[in-house]
């Protein structure tokens, strides 16, 4: 009877760096929520009242901003702890390049 062969090592390094991604991206999502409140906080603080579009305006912008950041630094390191980056160097000379 045929064996299967075994799940790769460079797929369970890539499926536990999604894990570890989708993790630190869902407490950013919280962070951006917290910067979101205090950012409406602020605006509240200065004694004018807040119009809706401004509210709009800081919960998109301040919001994005935080997600947009925080997603692409992570996603620098996601393509480190996944294996992606191991050949980039060019540092490994075992390939079959001429």
């Amino acid at each position: 009877m045929p064996r299967h062969d075994p799940v790769p090592r460079s797929y369970r390094r890539a499926a536990a760096a999604w894990r570890h991604y989708k993790r630190v991206m869902s407490w950013m999502a919280i962070a951006a929520i917290v910067a979101v409140l205090l950012s409406l906080i602020y605006l509240k603080s200065q004694g004018e009242p807040v119009p809706i579009h401004m509210m709009i305006a800081s919960i998109a912008g301040v919001g994005l901003t935080v997600l947009l950041g925080t997603g692409l630094m992570g996603l620098f390191y996601f393509s480190n702890n996944s294996g992606h980056d191991d050949f980039a160097g060019g540092g490994d000379d075992s390939d079959d390049r001429p």
